[in-house]
């Protein structure tokens, strides 16, 4: 808790943007999945070199352009294939040379059917993009990191799903809870948990922003959490730690 006189000495918004600006200066990122544009712009914004690697191509391009700076690139990459990951990871390397920071982001929600009309294809294909390719992401960053002696941060996003059941689909949920402790296993991974918007938390008035999630990944991958591993970050206004069963009316 912040005393009253450093309250008053916080720095107006646009000093407090200006003080951000480096927090990455230096740092490689690969930003894996999901596009993640909030990410992408409050990276590049901080001084970070990095490739955003997805499936879609035409936003891909679209967000790296709109960056204007040969600091950020485009890759495509489906992360259910281990060998277009890896030369993801190969091509981040051959364009700045090094890797410090993995963003794994890849995700997608499955099937929405109950489990006794569960899609089994659709089960297995969120299994290998929300399980394998998260893995196969960090094996292969982990490796070039390793190999460089670069002390690294491995980032991952998970969901609320992973700590609250009944709050997605069964496919969606098994995968984020997979996702999650193959992330938090690892000594040197940092995993950061997102989570989707709720009303439902303990902050009144606050609705979840993409930036906020963005912000946590900053912090997360720059040095201020240098002595932060194995860390379930929780963004979700309270979702998880509010009683549901409960009503007031």
């Amino acid at each position: 808790m912040l005393s009253s006189a450093r309250q008053e000495s916080r720095p107006r918004d646009h000093e407090w943007e200006m003080s951000l600006t480096l927090k990455l200066e230096g740092k490689v990122a690969l930003i894996a999945g999901g596009i993640g544009e909030e990410a992408v712009r409050l990276f590049a914004a901080n001084g970070a070199s990095f490739v955003v690697a997805d499936i879609q191509d035409d936003l891909g391009h679209q967000v790296v352009a709109s960056i204007g700076s040969d600091r950020v690139s485009y890759c495509r990459c489906d992360f259910r294939d281990e060998n277009q990951v890896e030369n993801t990871v190969k091509f981040t390397l051959e364009k700045y040379g090094s890797l410090d920071i993995l963003f794994s982001n890849a995700g997608v929600m499955g099937p929405m059917t109950g489990i006794l009309d569960l899609d089994i294809q659709g089960f297995d294909n969120t299994m290998a993009t929300n399980v394998r390719g998260v893995a196969a992401t960090i094996k292969h960053a982990a490796r070039a990191m390793v190999a460089r002696s670069v002390r690294g941060s491995i980032i991952c996003t998970t969901s609320v799903a992973a700590s609250l059941g009944g709050t997605a689909p069964h496919s969606y949920t098994t995968s984020k809870t997979m996702a999650e402790h193959e992330c938090c296993e690892r000594g040197t991974i940092r995993n950061e948990v997102e989570a989707n918007s709720s009303a439902i938390g303990n902050l009144k008035g606050i609705v979840l922003k993409a930036r906020h999630v963005a912000e946590a990944a900053l912090f997360l991958a720059a040095d201020e959490s240098a002595y932060v591993s194995g860390h379930n970050l929780v963004i979700d206004g309270g979702f998880t730690v509010v009683d549901h069963s409960f009503s007031a009316n």
